[in-house]
């Protein structure tokens, strides 16, 4: 298990809450240590409700402040909604663009986004069309769009020069090969995962639940919290 400590690290994810949800305890670490987080929020989440007195342009407003006390929780400094529609996200080429853009403007160590190849967790669970179009977006941008001057040269008259990310995380990736001990701030995820409070069925059975999903056994036998990823070396 590792805790590596970037100076600066972005999470591309589709939806708010999913980063909480894939990564919410690597991120309290690494603003723990100093590292800038970097939150971009691909879509709006408009129809993450089954409220039949919602509304989509309601649950945008809720979900955006629940985001922003989630990231006050965990210590992120930004965070960027782009505001596609939710369960629409495609691998645009404009959608690229944008994600390059801040990329090359806030310059991350290491990107954190989702498996883009993930479609089934165990027998239970259809991964969110949403979460693997971001992931292709993520890849896409990381490699070779943001490190390279010929993609988006339009990008360099606004000041935005080629950035090399030099490791990419996927989160919910089948197989992780690299694993974070958040045992220690695991409490901590949890209470920025309840800020989300439209998406929380029993709250009161909530820590519970995520606790069965996160618990393992260390090399040394020790029951412990952790997150896992895929990772890329590509700097």
């Amino acid at each position: 298990m590792t805790t590596q400590n970037p100076e600066r690290a972005m999470v591309i994810m589709a939806h708010p809450d999913d980063p909480e949800y894939f990564c919410g305890g690597t991120v309290a670490l690494w603003c723990a240590g100093g590292t800038e987080v970097t939150y971009l929020i691909l879509t709006n989440g408009n129809k993450g409700s089954d409220d039949p007195d919602m509304t989509p342009e309601k649950l945008i407003n809720i979900r955006r402040k629940e985001q922003r006390a989630a990231c006050d929780v965990l210590g992120v400094k930004n965070v960027i909604f782009f505001d596609e529609p939710d369960g629409e996200l495609q691998a645009t080429l404009a959608l690229r663009k944008k994600v390059v853009a801040e990329i090359r403007r806030y310059k991350p160590d290491i990107v954190i986004g989702p498996d883009p190849t993930r479609y089934f967790f165990a027998r239970s669970y259809i991964n969110h069309a949403d979460h693997r179009a971001a992931g292709v977006v993520t890849i896409d941008a990381v490699f070779p769009a943001a490190r390279n001057r010929m993609y988006h040269p339009e990008l360099l008259d606004e000041g935005l020069e080629p950035h090399t990310v030099q490791e990419v995380y996927l989160a919910g990736a089948e197989y992780s090969d690299r694993w974070v001990d958040i045992t220690a701030v695991f409490d901590q995820k949890v209470k920025a995962l309840l800020c989300h409070v439209s998406q929380i069925n029993e709250p009161e059975n909530f820590p519970q639940r995520l606790a069965e999903r996160s618990i393992a056994e260390d090399e040394y036998g020790r029951q412990v919290y952790r997150e896992g990823f895929k990772v890329m070396k590509i700097g």
